[in-house]
């Protein structure tokens, strides 16, 4: 069973002090941002689309290591997926973050899986889902806007 400091592993540790993906996309077509008030985690996500695909993600942010190191894991799996499938592959993370799951053993969710101690830790799933939730947030807001530009022709 993980102890409180065995969930700070060396794949989470790296990507806290070197994420993936971190900084202010300047012209950004969407930025959305949010905050976990119980611990004050706060985190901005860019985005950039087109044709109904992701084709920019950057994110900026303060917080804990977990809530940093799932914003920079998560962003190359969301990157060029079409936005139906960024909300899924946003609602699979989640459903495995909770134990609702368990993490796949495949390349996509390798990385992400050493989030996978949290289950035992709700109020530190908090911390992990932030970005995802931030990062749905943000594709909603661009494919409603995708679909409007569509519909107008």
């Amino acid at each position: 069973m993980p102890t409180a400091d065995s969930i700070y592993t060396d794949i989470i540790l790296e990507h806290y002090k070197n994420p993936n993906h971190y900084g202010e996309l300047q012209y950004a077509e969407f930025e959305q941002r949010g905050y976990n008030e119980s611990c004050g985690d706060d985190i901005n996500i860019y985005l950039n689309s087109k044709d109904g695909k992701i084709t920019e993600l950057q994110f900026i942010g303060k917080g804990c290591a977990i809530s940093q190191s799932s914003a920079s894991m998560m962003i190359p799996m969301l990157l060029g997926l079409t936005f139906e499938e960024a909300i899924e592959r946003i609602e699979q993370f989640k459903k495995m973050i909770t134990g609702e799951t368990p993490f796949p053993d495949d390349e996509t969710f390798i990385e992400i899986s050493a989030l996978k101690g949290l289950v035992k830790y709700p109020v530190r799933v908090k911390c992990a889902t932030l970005a995802w939730n931030t990062v749905r947030k943000a594709i909603r807001m661009a494919d409603l806007k995708y679909k409007s530009t569509l519909q107008q022709g």
